[in-house]
């Protein structure tokens, strides 16, 4: 071809590209702001007050705030507010589900996680912000165990009763592999290098405020590569290589997403995008409120009951994002029995459900990462070494999952091991008191004050036996 052929044909190429681009954008804009499926205000409303049955819950969230500027008992408080957020967590799932129908089933999908995640992201930065740093590792180790084991396992079970095997999407479920295992395995490498430190033979504590300063260091350095990381993985995931990108799903995408994509695409949803995001923003305000009452009545009750600080932050607190999932799974399954009861049942899907899966990795990649930048710029301890046991139950959550979806196909007894496993972690930590040399490591206070107090209360202890 001719020098100036070739220019031509690029030019010509590059126009081209460039007017798919645009039209593209205007697409997305048409279906952003709901073109041809309008959505007037007034019924916007009233399909969020009938969204679910759940929103009657929201009588709570005045009796918590109520109950914590009265003030009255702090169990009381704390009940309270465990029961307001339930409804407020449902809400975000159903903002998420309305924003799908303008920003189609890739970013939607994305935005449902993120909302997802809004509740145990905001009681994580809460309890940063407390200074509450065992409890906020102990949390975050939980959420990521109850949405790798707990949620996806009852999904499992749920969906797949009635069916020989579902199917996951082959194409996430293989990078989710990878993201899971690196996210588990960079909270490995601050581990071994504690347990790796040569003790001696001294018999005081190796734990030194230098020692802390070595971690944070480290832990920083680790956060922002596992930020890039996850950025990284959306922009293959919504943008990858080729003519897909996140306005169109992929032509090889599985029946029922395609299937999903159209009808999102085609329907008229139920609330206008801007009703939706306003919603969104006033459940995201209420909500943090509601998280911080929660925490500043989480020491007492905990003291108050007798309960251990690793299974209060391992199982206790991560439950009060899944109360809504709980809920609704427990409907789901006596409604599938009624209808088996009448004998009209509904067909199954053969799709699986494994969004929580997605939530963890999020939660791993970016919001573990992204709690310990906010430390740094909060003046918070907060590292990446945890305590052995959580490290250690989430490499095996981490390990049983990747080998249950390995062959993008789960079923009911899949769900039923998953489940298993969790209420396992949950036995064994209710016993658990923790290693106290991380203690001393994540306390607000200098390492040596916190060394001290700590062998004055034992010397103490002793004396009082």
């Amino acid at each position: 071809m001719h020098p100036g052929e070739y220019a031509t044909h690029l030019e010509e190429k590059w126009r081209t590209a460039v007017a798919d681009n645009e039209e593209s954008l205007q697409r997305f804009w048409d279906r952003f702001r709901g073109k041809g499926r309008e959505v007037g205000f007034g019924e916007s409303l009233l399909a969020i007050l009938r969204s679910s049955y759940l929103n009657v819950l929201f009588v709570f969230f005045p009796i918590a705030w109520a109950s914590h500027w009265v003030p009255w008992h702090t169990g009381i408080t704390f009940a309270l507010c465990f029961v307001a957020i339930i409804p407020m967590e449902k809400m975000f799932d159903y903002g998420g589900e309305q924003m799908a129908y303008y920003l189609g089933k890739d970013l939607g999908d994305l935005v449902v996680v993120t909302l997802n995640n809004a509740v145990e992201a905001t009681l994580a930065i809460i309890l940063l912000l407390k200074c509450e740093i065992k409890i906020l590792q102990s949390t975050i180790a939980g959420v990521v165990l109850l949405h790798l084991l707990l949620i996806p396992g009852t999904a499992f079970l749920t969906g797949g009763a009635r069916i020989w095997e579902q199917n996951l999407h082959p194409h996430p479920t293989q990078l989710n592999h990878s993201l899971l295992t690196i996210g588990v395995l960079t909270l490995l490498l601050p581990t071994a290098f504690f347990s790796s430190i040569n003790r001696g033979t001294a018999s005081e504590s190796i734990v030194s405020d230098d020692l802390r300063h070595t971690f944070l260091q480290m832990s920083r350095g680790l956060a922002i590569i596992l930020l890039l990381v996850y950025i990284a993985s959306r922009i293959y995931l919504h943008n990858p290589p080729g003519e897909d990108n996140a306005l169109r799903v992929a032509h090889n995408a599985p029946e029922e997403v395609l299937h999903e994509e159209h009808h999102l695409q085609t329907s008229r949803p139920e609330v206008n995008v801007w009703c939706c995001i306003a919603l969104l923003l006033i459940i995201i305000a209420i909500m943090a409120v509601t998280a911080e009452m929660l925490v500043e009545s989480i020491e007492f009750v905990r003291e108050e009951a007798g309960i251990q600080e690793e299974w209060f932050g391992l199982v206790l607190l991560p439950i009060v994002s899944f109360s809504a999932d709980g809920t609704v799974a427990i409907v789901f399954f006596l409604r599938y029995m009624l209808k088996m009861f009448l004998g009209t049942p509904s067909p199954p899907a053969t799709l699986a459900k494994a969004r929580a899966i997605d939530l963890s990795i999020q939660f791993t990649l970016f919001w573990m990462p992204f709690l310990v930048l906010l430390g740094w710029w909060t003046g918070k301890p907060l590292t990446l070494l945890f305590d052995m046991f959580e490290v250690a139950l989430l490499i095996g959550a981490c390990f049983l999952v990747n080998y249950v979806t390995a062959d993008a196909k789960t079923n009911w007894v899949e769900g039923c091991i998953m489940m298993a496993f969790y209420v396992m972690i949950a036995l064994c930590s209710w016993f658990y008191t923790g290693e106290p040399q991380i203690e001393e490591m994540v306390r607000c206070e200098s390492v040596a004050a916190a060394t001290e107090s700590t062998g004055t209360s034992e010397i103490v202890a002793r004396l009082l036996r």
